[in-house]
């Protein structure tokens, strides 16, 4: 089966039964496709930028990312997310709360 190349990439640096830490990057013109948090979540931005998320009933949020610079979001959230730069790499670690 040939993978679809969607210009981000994850990397589980750690996963028990409390928390899954996922390092992702989104290179200039990538996406995360469509996926859905069923937990609460940390996002730590790793460099300044922005990125664009589009939730799943179209509405969009532009984040202006601040390295080092932490927020969170609720379970639930469903969504896509762009890095629509040309010349930078989006990179940020995920800490989903397992239980």
């Amino acid at each position: 089966m040939q993978e679809q190349r969607t210009g981000s990439h994850g990397e589980v640096q750690l996963e028990n039964a409390f928390f899954r830490v996922t390092k992702w990057t989104i290179e200039p013109g990538g996406a995360i496709p469509m996926h859905r948090h069923d937990v609460e979540y940390v996002v730590v931005p790793m460099v300044t930028g922005t990125m664009h998320v589009t939730n799943a009933d179209g509405s969009e949020i532009v984040a202006s990312l601040v390295a080092g610079e932490s927020y969170t979001r609720s379970g639930g959230s469903e969504h896509r997310v762009e890095n629509r730069g040309t010349d930078a790499d989006i990179v940020f670690v995920e800490i989903e709360r397992l239980a």
